[in-house]
C-alpha cells in the first residue's frame, strides 16, 4: 500500500465546490490529497462497462442501486471531493442528499481506467487510499490498460487503503465478498479494451 505524502492543499473544500459547480458538464472535476483533478470523459468501451457492471448488480442484487457519476466526500475528515464512475448502495440510499454525499452506506465503489497519463496516480493510488479511509467496504477497480479486476476490501480506516487487495485477470471469474456477495464473469471486459 502506497501512503501518499503531505502536501500543501491547492485550495479549500469550499474553494474547490464553487469551482465545480460552475464547470461545463464535459469536465468532472476530483479533489483528491488537497489537489483539484480533472477526469477525462468517458469513452463509450468506459460507458459500456459501468452499463455491464449494473445490469450484474441489479440481476443478482436488486435490493440496491448503482449510482453513476455521485459525487463523494472522502478523505480524512471529509475534505476530499470525488466522482467515481459508480457507487452501489442500498435503494434509495442517495435521496434528498445534494451533490457531494457522505459515503457512509455506500457498499462499493467502481472506478474504470481512462487512457490517459493520470489514471495510475488517480485509480490505483489515491483513490483506494481515500476511499478505504472513508471506510467504503469495497472498491471494485477495472483495469483496462493491464485487462484486470482488482476488488479491494477490508477497508483501513486509519490508514486509508485496503488491508486485502485480489487481483484476476480480464477472463476469470471474480468473487466480489460481502456486503455484496455477487460473482462476475469477466470474459466480455476484453472486447472493451484497445
Amino acid at each position: 500500500m502506497t501512503v501518499m505524502a503531505e502536501r500543501a492543499s491547492q485550495m479549500s473544500v469550499e474553494e474547490f465546490e464553487t469551482i465545480a459547480s460552475a464547470a461545463p458538464e464535459t469536465v468532472t472535476l476530483e479533489f483528491i490529497n488537497g489537489r483539484i483533478g480533472v477526469k477525462k470523459v468517458a469513452d463509450g468501451d468506459h460507458d459500456t462497462i459501468v452499463t455491464w457492471l449494473a445490469r450484474r448488480c441489479m440481476q443478482t442484487r436488486p435490493d440496491l442501486d448503482l449510482y453513476q457519476g455521485r459525487g463523494l466526500r472522502v478523505e480524512a475528515y471529509r475534505e476530499g471531493r470525488v466522482k467515481p464512475d459508480a457507487v452501489l448502495v442500498p435503494e434509495a440510499h442517495f435521496a434528498g442528499q445534494g451533490e457531494w454525499a457522505d459515503p457512509d452506506g455506500a457498499l462499493m465503489v467502481v472506478e474504470v481506467t481512462s487512457y490517459d497519463s493520470d489514471t495510475d496516480r488517480r485509480d490505483r493510488h489515491e483513490k483506494p487510499t481515500a476511499y478505504g479511509q472513508a471506510g467504503i467496504p469495497l472498491y471494485l477497480l477495472i483495469d483496462r490498460d493491464s485487462c484486470t479486476v482488482t476488488v479491494h476490501s477490508n477497508p483501513d480506516r486509519q490508514v486509508g487503503g485496503y488491508r486485502s487487495i485480489q487481483t484476476s485477470k480480464f477472463g476469470e471469474k471474480v468473487s466480489v465478498p460481502g456486503p455484496i456477495d455477487i460473482e462476475l464473469d469477466t470474459e466480455i471486459l476484453k472486447n472493451y479494451v484497445r
